[in-house]
């Protein structure tokens, strides 16, 4: 019974993750449309130097490519009221029509103006995703494998922007609006698999009972654990919600100005440390290839840069499930300074042979998809996937919503001014920097910090539950917390827990959520 309620835990939260199709593919389709004939006539202008006589400006290029960022990181902040105040699962629902309208808008736009509108909406809905998304995972899966169901999330995100890729490249030769209409078109197909699919998932057992609808969470429970009410599998995680929840009760901390007050459990050390984790986690650099890819594959000289598009999205797609398998056996903190150092390894190494070979070099241009490709491949498998399972970790239950949204909205951020700055680093013209390939010197300079991060700031937190996590940040620091994990575990196999230990949210656990809250009894009380 046991095991048959791990797949219907594993089935459910990996259908949620389908959100990150979302993420991906709008993320990744913009760089193979921005390069399109007839975008660029359609919202171009005339240029007589350019080979189809139209040409979009590095201003618009920039705009339209980084407002989605800008709508994102508004609507990662509103994921959390949302997700407080309508609940997870309905929230997610509503996500997909603001999403759907982005998307719409975009399809018809008869202008640029219709066009970046659309792109705001679509980020909005992209935005909610990149918080509902994991959390609505985080509260509803297995405790043991909540890493690899979390990774799930970074691996939808690349099957998205290998879609994306594909789909690009099927159309960009149509000579009418088709080939960029089709690309955006597709996305209402995911919107509505996302939202139909909902309608059949539970809502968080969490949430439920934040609104004391301890009856409906117990049915939920019931199915996501594919269990009888009654069961003590069942029972005894509702007390644990229970408990969790009298605890934050009585603590009364759970607003913004919390999760950045400097208490006894670090709370503001856990918020700085998720808002700056997905900041470093754009500046590896590697949205540069998702949203310039195919336009630095034609200015290296590479022939088919959507096919070599194709390529590194493949090679993404497939590393993250790598990255799936990897996070709960060699832990957080190797996967994210080996990732980073294998990243920085491969820019500095972009960069090197893009400037010293020319681009009618076979074997040069070879060797530079080489690297692109290792370099996804690392990402892929390691700060794409961990990045977010480190987010979903950390944060206490009181502000862990908060947390989750300020995070994201921190990856958006920094989404955003890469995606606004980027063109004007690499182009060639008036007010550009016109550093080309050279910019990949910056991201290797970035992915080395990563390290240095990763080193001080970030606990290893393999194989701990969330309470276990808080003990590991009250009692040990984030360059000892390795050790302190083994001591953690050692004594929670040799039956110390935190009662025994004397702390108190263990006490308050004990008192709250013990035998004395009977599931049965709720849903007697519930229904009377």
């Amino acid at each position: 019974m046991k095991n048959k309620a791990g797949i219907s835990g594993i089935a459910m939260t990996a259908f949620a993750a389908f959100g990150g199709i979302l993420f991906g593919y709008d993320t990744g389709t913009i760089a193979g449309i921005i390069q399109m004939n007839d975008w660029i006539k359609t919202f171009g202008r005339p240029d007589s130097s350019s080979s189809t006589g139209f040409s979009v400006s590095t201003s618009r290029e920039s705009l339209v490519v980084s407002i989605l960022s800008a709508g994102t990181f508004f609507g990662a902040l509103a994921g959390a009221p949302a997700a407080d105040i309508l609940g997870r699962r309905v929230s997610i629902m509503l996500t997909c029509l603001v999403f759907s309208l982005g998307v719409a808008l975009q399809t018809g736009a008869p202008n640029f103006a219709a066009f970046t509108v659309g792109r705001v909406f679509a980020g909005m809905g992209v935005g909610l995703v990149s918080t509902l998304i994991p959390m609505y995972q985080s509260e509803c899966s297995p405790r043991s494998i909540r890493g690899a169901l979390v990774s799930c999330y970074q691996w939808a995100i690349s099957i998205g922007m290998l879609l994306a890729a594909v789909v690009n490249n099927a159309t960009k030769d149509r000579t009418n609006h088709s080939a960029w209409q089709i690309p955006i078109s597709v996305q209402l197909v995911w919107a509505f698999v996302l939202f139909f699919g909902m309608l059949w998932l539970p809502e968080t057992p969490r949430w439920l009972i934040k609104r004391d609808r301890r009856e409906d969470a117990a049915k939920a429970m019931s199915r996501l654990r594919s269990l009888p009410i009654d069961d003590p599998v069942v029972q005894n995680e509702l007390r644990d919600i229970v408990a969790a929840l009298e605890e934050e009760r009585e603590i009364n901390q759970s607003s913004y100005a919390d999760c950045f007050r400097f208490t006894r459990n670090k709370i503001a050390l856990r918020t700085l440390t998720g808002i700056a984790l997905q900041a470093w986690q754009q500046l590896t650099g590697i949205n540069f290839i998702s949203y310039y890819g195919v336009t630095f594959f034609t200015s290296a000289g590479i022939q088919n840069p959507f096919l070599i598009s194709v390529i590194t999205n493949v090679v993404g797609t497939s590393m993250t499930v790598f990255g799936i398998w990897a996070v709960d056996r060699f832990g957080r903190r190797p996967m994210l300074i080996w990732g980073a150092a294998v990243m920085c390894v491969c820019e500095f190494l972009v960069a090197i042979v893009g400037v010293t070979i020319p681009t009618s070099n076979l074997g040069g241009q070879r060797a530079l998809i080489a690297l692109v490709c290792i370099y996804v491949g690392a990402f892929a498998s390691t700060w794409g996937p961990v990045a977010w399972v480190v987010t979903g970790e950390i944060f206490p239950l009181n502000v862990r919503a908060k947390g989750i949204s300020l995070s994201a909205a921190s990856n958006w951020l920094w989404n955003w001014a890469i995606a606004f700055a980027t063109p004007y680093l690499v182009n060639k013209g008036a007010g550009d920097a016109g550093l080309g390939v050279k910019v990949f010197f910056i991201w290797g300079s970035t992915c080395a910090g990563c390290i240095l991060f990763t080193y001080f700031c970030i606990p290893e937190t393999k194989g701990l539950s969330l309470e276990q996590i808080d003990l590991l940040y009250q009692h040990s620091t984030p360059v000892t917390s390795t050790t302190y994990r083994k001591q953690i575990i050692a004594e929670a196999e040799s039956g110390v827990g935190r009662a025994e230990r004397g702390d108190a949210v263990g006490a308050v656990g004990l008192e709250k959520g013990g035998a004395d809250w009977d599931v049965q009894e709720v849903v007697k009380e519930d229904v009377a």
